[in-house]
């Protein structure tokens, strides 16, 4: 599986703190936007301002972490969802990939456009879910005629959008991943 592209400290003290970082940082993120002081996103990783600095140069730096990080989680799952049957391994995916795009959109806000990492990320997303894909379409489960970027696309879209009622998202997820069932023929 591709991994999208991340530099982490090798000392286990620097790589607790760059971890304790991302995690206080996407807490952060969530709640306040990619506009969250920094101060209080050191504070809440327990570590100063200074070691804020000398991990992430720059806040773009933080918020390409913590995007790194959340596409590096969505690939995991599909490991671990790997020897489910068939289908329930790719829905469970999809559903974990449609949290995801949940988030995303407050950090690509930060994010610098120019950046490696969105190519990189949407290449390890690709081949995180192929396989997935694969493997229901050849147990006759998923449609042959898609492919996992039509999938990530439809779901994307499905999730990416307001709706007005709670449950409304799930819903309209499910019609889709409905849609996304072989015919028999």
């Amino acid at each position: 599986m591709a991994e999208p592209a991340r530099s982490r400290p090798r000392r286990a003290d620097a790589r607790r703190n760059y971890d304790a970082l991302v995690a206080a940082a996407r807490d952060a993120f969530a709640e306040s936007g990619t506009d969250a002081p920094l101060e209080d996103i050191a504070r809440r990783a327990g570590v100063g301002i200074a070691t804020l600095y000398r991990n992430f140069p720059t806040r773009a730096d933080l918020v390409e972490s913590v995007y790194v990080d959340e596409v590096q989680a969505v690939c995991d799952a599909a490991d671990a969802l790997a020897g489910d049957p068939p289908w329930e391994a790719l829905t469970g995916w999809l559903h974990r990939f449609a949290e995801y795009v949940g988030t995303k959109h407050a950090l690509i806000a930060g994010l610098n456009r120019e950046s490696e990492t969105f190519p990189s990320c949407r290449k390890a997303l690709y081949a995180a879910g192929e396989p997935l894909l694969t493997r229901a379409q050849e147990a006759g489960l998923a449609r042959p005629d898609v492919t996992i970027a039509d999938v990530v696309r439809m779901v994307g879209g499905v999730v990416g959008v307001e709706y007005d009622e709670p449950g409304q998202r799930e819903r309209v997820l499910g019609m889709a991943l409905d849609g996304l069932r072989a015919r028999p023929r």
